[in-house]
């Protein structure tokens, strides 16, 4: 006689699905194979099934009702089909979860009823076994999948089990609050009160060192210091310049610097129009800028270096650049700047900083951009 081999378990690893649901119920569909002696049709058939699972806080272990129902199944070498109603009661044992998969094993009984009976396939009880997993995809619902193997005990066979394998899959609905068990009460143990003599530690220099570790005791007021006591020498903006020495302490991140930290080249911002050495209005406000730094800083020179894109010849580019820095040159002295500090020079369409391939990136090269020297 031949027998079905029944499907190995899924068994994985760490926190339960549903846990604080005290029911769950899944409408499954699925597909029956019987051995061949019942007298089924080799293809199997088609079924459909409800499962209602009841869970505790208190065990893993869950009591589980299933009704399974197929509508006209085939007879082998039959025109008969019959109706096939199967209701089961299993023990659901819920495993630990691995990430979001949560395996449960089942085993249990049930009874079937066949409304067509044949000499090999009648009404009985069987014993059932079953393995799957469930992926939860909300805080109620979860998709389910599992194998479920029969063996149905009939007189038609001389008390031998007739085999019977479904795979389903559906979907879980879990509602309902499971009660907790109550935390147990513990009493509170109350200590007698335990008196330690107050010790005054002592900051003589208000650094936030006590004296007894300040191995500099007379640091500066408001020096940023070390467990030690002793001050840090810092570079906020990370160019390289201690903040002591550092004229510029906002450096922008990469940018290149002097030794008093402030910028060596220096993008302007001022950009113009194509064919065109006339400043747009939209660059007043950073050349005010840029000529405050220069009056308040007389000891640095500034080489004016202007830009073009790669449009036109490269002797005409070199030209129209020059054209471009003179005129920045010149709108820095109207706001005061001594000329001396100044000097200016046309690059043409070298240097480039964008793509001369699209209008944008030729609107960003015609520009302006300034090197500083500390005299």
């Amino acid at each position: 006689m031949k027998r079905l081999l029944l499907l190995p378990a899924l068994l994985l690893g760490s926190a339960s699905f549903a846990a604080d649901a005290k029911y769950e119920i899944s409408p499954m569909i699925g597909y029956n194979l019987s051995e061949g002696n019942i007298g089924m049709d080799s293809d199997g058939y088609y079924m459909g099934g409800l499962e209602l699972q009841v869970n505790s806080a208190d065990s893993k272990l869950s009591p589980e009702l299933s009704v399974y129902y197929t509508h006209d199944a085939d007879y082998e070498n039959s025109s008969k089909d019959t109706d096939i109603l199967r209701l089961a009661f299993n023990g659901v044992y819920t495993f630990d979860a691995l990430n979001s998969v949560v395996p449960f094993a089942k085993l249990g009984a049930g009874y079937e009823t066949v409304n067509n009976e044949i000499a090999s396939n009648q009404d009985g009880f069987f014993a059932d076994a079953g393995a799957g997993v469930k992926v939860p995809f909300s805080d109620s619902f979860a998709f389910k999948a599992e194998a479920i193997y029969l063996a149905k005990i009939g007189s038609s066979h001389n008390q031998t089990a007739d085999n019977n394998l479904m795979a389903l899959v559906g979907l879980t609905y879990s509602f309902g609050a499971v009660e907790q068990k109550a935390a147990p009460v513990v009493a509170a143990v109350v200590a007698a009160p335990v008196v330690v003599a107050a010790i005054v530690e002592v900051d003589s220099d208000g650094d936030g060192v006590y004296d007894k570790l300040d191995q500099c005791a007379d640091t500066p007021a408001g020096s940023t210091v070390g467990a030690d006591g002793c001050p840090i020498a810092l570079d906020d903006d990370h160019d390289g310049v201690l903040n002591a020495d550092d004229l510029c302490p906002n450096t922008p991140a990469g940018q290149t610097v002097m030794k008093n930290g402030c910028p060596a080249t220096v993008d302007l911002g001022i950009n113009f129009e194509n064919d065109s050495a006339e400043i747009l209005p939209s660059a007043n406000e950073k050349l005010d800028k840029y000529a405050a730094f220069l009056k308040q800083n007389r000891n640095y020179a500034a080489k004016i270096v202007g830009y073009t894109d790669n449009v036109g010849s490269a002797s005409y580019n070199k030209k129209l650049s020059q054209k471009r820095a003179n005129a920045v040159m010149k709108a820095l002295v109207q706001r005061g700047v001594n000329p001396e500090q100044l000097s200016a020079i046309g690059m043409g369409e070298l240097n480039p900083v964008a793509s001369n391939a699209t209008a944008e990136g030729r609107a960003q090269n015609r520009r302006i951009e300034a090197e500083l020297t500390l005299n």
